[in-house]
């Protein structure tokens, strides 16, 4: 069994637009505020660098029970410790990196088309990185926008939970629950908010209020 995880406001970092703040800093800051799962993506981060800055997240992470999982990089989370590892559809293989990673890691897989999902085994994937549901500038190979109703789409084909991703901001995180994902995964909503802890709260607040309204109606 995977660690236990909740996509329900998953944070993905971006160096760029936590230079100014910093990495620990940016991070602390929306964990404090309600995030409750950390990706490091760093593309331009050479092995030995990207091991280091997880091992300084692990460090604010680990004592709250705040998964961090790795964009990509297999070889890094298996070499940090790191809960998990996130891959897109050129990425190394699902099995392969649960066979590198053991049983208790988190496996999720980017999917956005039907296409990915019929050429995609999900058997070793805990969780999926639907999008992006809406244009976004901080992953230049991130595809064509599918809306919320390709997520819809996309939703009732998939049974595994699903984090919605993508240009989304506060004010997305309802229409995205109701769409039927478990969560909202953000770079800028948190990365470039001027408060980091008052935006994470504000994000964990709108999705919990989306679920009860799910489940009221």
């Amino acid at each position: 069994m995977p660690h236990p995880f909740d996509l329900s406001v998953y944070l993905v970092t971006d160096p760029r637009l936590t230079e100014a703040r910093g990495l620990i800093e940016t991070v602390e800051q929306a964990v404090a505020g309600g995030a409750t799962l950390v990706q490091l993506r760093d593309p331009d981060a050479k092995g030995r660098a990207l091991a280091e800055q997880a091992r300084a997240l692990l460090d604010v992470l680990a004592p709250k029970g705040i998964p961090l999982i790795i964009n990509d990089r297999v070889d890094v989370a298996a070499a940090v410790g790191a809960q998990g590892v996130h891959l897109g559809q050129d990425d190394l293989d699902p099995a392969a990196a649960r066979a590198l990673l053991g049983p208790q890691a988190i496996i999720g897989l980017s999917i956005g088309t039907l296409d990915e999902l019929t050429a995609s085994n999900l058997a070793p994937v805990d969780y999926v990185g639907c999008g992006p549901i809406k244009a976004t500038g901080t992953k230049s190979d991130a595809g064509s926008a599918i809306g919320l109703e390709g997520f819809a789409f996309l939703r009732a084909h998939i049974h595994l939970p699903m984090v919605g991703i993508g240009g989304l901001a506060l004010e997305d995180a309802a229409d995205v629950i109701r769409a039927g994902a478990d969560g909202v995964a953000v770079v800028s909503a948190l990365c470039a908010a001027p408060d980091v802890m008052s935006a994470a709260a504000h994000l964990r607040a709108a999705v919990k209020a989306a679920r009860a309204e799910g489940r009221s109606a």
